[in-house]
């Protein structure tokens, strides 16, 4: 048994935890409980040292130390805010009006609005529970299909996990050794390629299916002119006049070779700012050039922008770090809920205790893992997984497929951040040392990661969206008719189309790493097997010396002469140009 034992510690030790979690025990207590009773089983027999777990408080400590996992209360406590302000509300009744006499309008509307709360709160409880409160009785009102209008809103919410600030974008960077900007920049634009990809399953929707995404009625058509029109005409006016200026702020201000984030961030708030200024300019001066669908959109949806720039768009042109980001953004939401004059006392405090029981899971986790990942790499858990991985056919992409399959069958147990403290710190260094972009694989991960807030039963978003779901028939209050109450079947077949989607974006994010790896286009590329130093032929007393530098070193007589200089005479020192010259 002792041999036993000896030979097979490590995935012993991975196949406790396992059970550990499957039989429910919280996440933190498990791993740390694992390391340290298969430490002192290690010390036990021999093979490990007790002076071991003398690391641990260092380890601690350096959780408690680390800066970077400061944006995670500070993004935290901003998607809070502004969830309890109102943000989510007026997003969702301007974009629904606007989108809204379109087949699938209001769905889309759905996924512009999560695409734009995942931008700026970065909470996928926050943005699911908003959109399930305000627009699912609206989508059942008028019609739409049931597993259609569950899934859109619980596919939506999960883009906060993909799209920029991301609590697990944060977390991944950190496990990962990585910059928390470079995974920013990373994921920006598989994030928005998924967004695009849903709205382009909701348009296919709307048009094979035309009754599961009807158009709102024009009876429901809020923003209306005097003259009958709604409005729209006015809006493409200004949008397209805002359009010329940022293009023309964006040709004055970037440099040909800008990056592609840079110049799109710089774009959306040239673009913000000169639509807002006109809208403005419209309204204090009572101009009447704008509709009232154009005033709304331009106040309700400029500010976001405006707010997403302070955090994403320092963050990307290299103004702030992302826990300076995530300041400014915690700040920047709270003067948003005094302009709204939303912020009071009790919302405060409700965002502070759920911001800090969230940081608090967050550093348990962390503290848990450290535990664990001590005694495993003790035990030479490393090497065992590594052997493991290194070890399948296929190379580099066979290796990535196998991660990408486990990740996807573990999220039907665990969450991200389950994940993210037990897979990533193991499959990290073997990806490393296979010369794979770690920021890459991050990306990759939290893409599969997304499906673990979407898989029956277990799903968080299912979850959520089954809180604020009618569970019993009721009578709409606009109206007056009975509303059938929602399944939670109909949840869990609505969300199977958007699993699918999010697992084609994998294997586009496996395909293509171009469309992650473009955060380093703009560095100087540098091949380290080129590398030399030239030191010329600086050699030695004795030996051939300075030679085209300064003359040779050594003369007739073996030492001490130079070629170049009377016999007798000490060569001449090399110069600061002979040196330069020798390490070009």
């Amino acid at each position: 048994m002792e041999a036993l034992l000896l030979a097979y510690m490590a995935p012993i030790m991975f196949g406790m935890l396992v059970l550990l979690l499957l039989l429910g025990f919280p996440v933190a207590f498990s791993l740390a409980a694992n390391g340290i009773l298969f430490g002192l089983i290690g010390i036990d027999l021999g093979l490990l040292s007790p002076a071991l777990f003398q690391a641990l408080p260092q380890r601690v400590f350096g959780v408690m130390s680390n800066e970077s996992l400061l944006a995670v209360p500070f993004f935290t406590f901003m998607g809070l805010i502004l969830e309890r302000s109102g943000m989510a509300e007026d997003l969702l009744e301007t974009v629904g009006q606007l989108f809204g006499p379109l087949r699938g309008g209001l769905a889309i509307a759905v996924v512009l609005v999560g695409a734009m709360l995942a931008a700026t709160t970065g909470v996928v409880s926050a943005s699911v529970i908003s959109m399930g409160l305000i627009s699912l009785p609206i989508m059942l009102r008028y019609g739409y299909d049931r597993r259609l209008a569950t899934g859109v809103i619980a596919a939506s919410g999960t883009l906060s996990q993909i799209i920029p600030p991301s609590l697990v974008l944060i977390v991944l960077a950190d496990q990962l050794g990585r910059s928390i900007g470079d995974m920013y920049k990373g994921a920006f634009l598989p994030g928005f390629a998924l967004t695009g990809m849903y709205v382009l399953y909701i348009v296919a929707m709307a048009m094979f299916r035309p009754k599961s995404a009807p158009a709102i009625p024009p009876e429901a058509r809020t923003f209306v002119e005097p003259n009958g029109g709604h409005g729209i005409p006015s809006l493409l006016v200004l949008m397209a006049l805002s359009v010329g200026i940022s293009y023309t702020g964006v040709q004055f201000l970037l440099d040909d070779g800008a990056h592609v984030d840079e110049l799109i961030v710089t774009s959306i708030l040239i673009w913000g700012a000169a639509a807002f200024v006109m809208a403005v300019l419209n309204k204090v001066l009572r101009l009447g050039l704008l509709s009232k669908i154009a005033e709304r959109v331009t106040f309700v949806m400029i500010p976001p922008l405006a707010l997403i720039f302070l955090v994403r768009g320092t963050i990307f042109i290299g103004v702030a770090t992302p826990t300076e980001g995530g300041a400014r953004g915690a700040v920047g939401a709270l003067i948003m809920a005094v302009i709204k004059r939303r912020l009071n006392l009790g919302l405060l405090r409700q965002a502070m205790e759920t911001t800090t029981t969230l940081t608090c899971f967050v550093v348990f986790i962390l503290i848990g893992s450290s535990v664990f990942s001590l005694t495993f790499r003790g035990v030479n858990g490393d090497l065992w997984v590594e052997h493991l991985l290194t070890g399948l056919p296929g190379g580099e992409m066979g290796f990535l497929v196998v991660v990408s399959i486990l990740t996807f069958c573990l999220a039907f147990f665990l969450d991200f951040f389950e994940l993210a403290f037990i897979i990533v710190p193991l499959i990290g260094p073997v990806a490393d040392k296979m010369g794979i972009d770690l920021i890459w694989l991050g990306v990759l991960l939290a893409v599969n990661m997304q499906t673990s807030f979407m898989h029956p039963p277990f799903g968080f978003a299912l979850f959520y969206l089954r809180s604020v779901a009618p569970k019993e028939d009721y009578q709409d209050r606009v109206t007056g008719k009975t509303v059938a109450k929602v399944t939670t079947g109909q949840i869990y077949w609505g969300s199977i189309p958007f699993i699918m989607i999010q697992l084609v974006m994998v294997v586009v994010v496996l395909l293509y790493p171009g469309i992650v790896t473009h955060y380093k286009a703009d560095r100087p590329q540098v091949n380290i097997e080129n590398i030399s130093i030239d030191p010329g032929s600086f050699g030695g007393y004795g030996a051939s010396g300075y030679g085209a530098i300064t003359g040779e070193y050594g003369g007739a007589a073996g030492g001490g002469g130079d070629a170049g200089a009377p016999s007798g005479q000490a060569p001449a020192a090399p110069s600061d140009e002979d040196y330069n010259n020798m390490f070009k």
